[in-house]
């Protein structure tokens, strides 16, 4: 009766009083109470952040604020705080200018310093720690650098040879040339092998003639080329991608980036690798770089829901729980604990993995490039799934306001949508890494079952085995947790190599044996991933000595553990659980819910992203809403 009494009391005063701005200042009903008052900080958000960033913490920093600081980055107001953020509304002609004139901003101020010209394990993971800080801000205008940088200039850097690096990498780097890469066509994308493009060497001129000899041949996507033919899209509209035809197109034979393979002057094809499909690997092992800085993108990306999401959940209520109560925080909600927080441990367990994919990249070998490519092909497509998912989650977890473009989160999932499908779609890298996975199992065999590389010398040891009965104490150790993911691995594998040969004992090629085997594919490659991000996350809590950090991160692995127990039916498919221990599993996911909601706020503040690249809804959402917020 007295929730009653003051609701009709307000209703009364709005009808009564004439004076809008009297009205609302006098009859506030609520009030934004920051969550930083109420919640738990129990350990040192800043060493939490270097185990998440991993490196170049302060060159983050650095251009964090030089963005911040430009009104080329659209800063607004809302409440007593000032964001950033692309403006969506503009014309795609618009934004496309905007991404250029932004890129000419970092360029005068030295952000793309060495990104081609310096070498070593320090300048590579500089570049992908900057990138990483201008794909936050605006997936165009990262995507427009990592086409510049990385595609067209790392195709020099690879693939050319000293001329071509004296000629091209430095004004590359300074935005004198601006470059393309045309590899994408109409009726061909993932499938490289198969594009229809020609090229023919003339050896009376010393060119090669290219050319687009059907409709499906003509180069699509192409990052760069709009001002031939446009392409329009959902997102992204700040990346000038277009269409390419050619007719008679001649270059230079010297142009040819020819590190490894080279046509001489009379026509002769040259390479010192004489396997084709091992010089085809060697071509498109560069490209690497690709995947690489995706699966980075999508888990800081994945951050910035998360840190909107939950902290706007620190501060909004809804719905009492007891009589005339006050109302309860949305996470203070078992249900929103649960949408949120095993997306949170996913995310940290998905940094771990990320900071190890990046360190053998700028490490890497001829020998690791096909570890680098199985691993970051998984990465790829799990770290991008999972930030759809999270977007998705998230822009719920916020109702309506989650729809406001100021709030971000909407945006963002059409602006990384595409990460799902460019640079390998999903689906087919991850059966792309069922086929190395079944290659090395054929070569372990005939090795009398010696198990070397990917990750999967656990093959070496016995078969391990799940307790039937599951005690919290051995959900939450580190030892069942590994045994799961490995006896997942290994069955499945054993399986998919099974169900390859059936098949091909029937007369199936090789190849279709492996389409018709997708399912247990696509299993595998789900269990490879998630054992490497456990792995990698095991990694990482082994370097943090005992107190409250280590004890955050054990909560973190844990709940990432059984989640993915939870989450995927090969564990109750085939007999890995049985549904007494999958109900243990679900149980104990609820607990830990629990047990991770009092450092919600100290998990997300430890992502380090600075308020401007948040939204509204993540700090005092009262305000930026306030009628005098709305007429300013």
């Amino acid at each position: 009766m007295d929730r009653a009494f003051q609701r009709a009391k307000i209703l009364s005063d709005h009808l009564l009083q004439s004076n809008s701005s009297q009205i609302i200042s006098t009859n506030a009903c609520l009030s934004y109470s920051p969550p930083e008052l109420n919640e738990l900080y129990d350990f040192d958000i800043k060493e939490m952040r270097k185990l998440l960033d991993g490196h170049n913490v302060q060159d983050r920093d650095w251009l964090f604020n030089l963005i911040v600081q430009s009104k080329l980055f659209n800063p607004k107001k809302a409440g007593e705080k000032v964001f950033i953020s692309p403006d969506y509304n503009q014309s795609m002609e618009q934004q496309r200018e905007m991404t250029m004139k932004r890129i000419s901003y970092l360029l005068e101020r030295g952000v793309f310093q060495g990104w081609l010209t310096a070498k070593g394990v320090e300048a590579e993971l500089t570049k992908l720690a900057l990138l990483e800080v201008v794909s936050m801000f605006d997936h165009s205008l990262a995507i427009k650098l990592g086409v510049h940088f990385f595609l067209w200039g790392g195709a020099i850097q690879f693939f050319g040879t000293k001329r071509h690096h004296d000629k091209w990498l430095r004004d590359t780097e300074n935005y004198v040339v601006k470059g393309c890469f045309s590899m994408t066509e109409l009726g061909h994308g993932s499938n490289v092998r198969g594009i229809e493009t020609v090229t023919t060497y003339d050896s009376n001129t010393g060119e090669f003639v290219i050319n687009t000899l059907c409709e499906s041949a003509q180069k699509y996507w192409i990052g760069g080329a709009a001002n031939l033919t446009v392409v329009h899209k959902i997102g992204l509209n700040g990346v000038d991608n277009g269409r390419l035809w050619f007719d008679n197109v001649r270059i230079p034979r010297e142009n040819l980036l020819n590190s490894v393979a080279d046509v001489s002057p009379n026509g002769e094809y040259l390479s010192a690798i004489k396997d084709p499909d091992q010089r085809f690997a060697a071509f498109m092992a560069p490209l690497t770089s690709g995947r690489v800085t995706i699966a980075a993108s999508a888990v800081y990306i994945s951050k910035i829901g998360l840190a909107i999401a939950i902290r706007y959940a620190l501060s909004r209520r809804a719905f009492s729980i007891s009589p005339n109560g006050p109302e309860t925080l949305l996470l203070d909600y078992p249900s929103h604990q649960r949408r949120l927080l095993p997306l949170l441990a996913k995310t940290y367990a998905m940094s771990s993995a990320t900071n190890y994919l990046k360190m053998i990249y700028v490490n890497r070998t001829p020998q690791s490039n096909k570890t680098i490519h199985v691993v970051s092909s998984a990465l790829k497509a799990a770290h991008t799934w999972h930030n759809m998912r999270t977007l998705q989650e998230c822009r719920e977890a916020c109702g309506g306001q989650g729809l406001k473009t100021e709030n971000h989160v909407g945006h963002l999932k059409s602006e990384f949508d595409v990460q799902s499908t460019f640079e390998g779609d999903n689906n087919v890298l991850m059966q792309q890494v069922s086929k190395a996975l079944l290659a090395e199992y054929i070569a372990a065999k005939m090795r009398n079952n010696s198990f070397k590389g990917l990750g999967l010398e656990h093959m070496n040891k016995p078969c391990p085995v799940i307790p039937s009965q599951l005690a919290s104490s051995i959900l939450r150790s580190s030892q069942f947790q590994m045994d799961a993911f490995c006896l997942r691995e290994r069955d499945l594998l054993s399986r998919f190599a099974l169900e390859v040969s059936q098949h091909q004992a029937r007369g199936q090629s090789k190849e279709y044996a492996f389409i018709l085997s997708y399912q247990l594919a696509e299993d595998l490659g789900r269990a490879f991933s998630d054992r490497l991000i456990l792995q990698t996350f095991f990694e990482t809590e082994a370097t943090v000595s005992e107190g409250s950090l280590k004890h955050a991160l054990g909560l973190l692995r844990s709940l990432y553990a059984l989640k993915c127990l939870e989450e995927d039916a090969a564990f109750l498919r085939y007999g890995y659980l049985s549904t007494d221990n999958d109900a243990a599993v679900r149980k104990e996911v609820k607990q830990l819910c629990s047990e991770v909601r009092p450092h919600a706020l100290t998990l997300v503040s430890s992502f380090g992203i600075p308020d401007g690249f948040l939204s509204p809804i993540a700090f005092n959402w009262i305000d930026a809403n306030s009628w005098s917020s709305a007429h300013q």
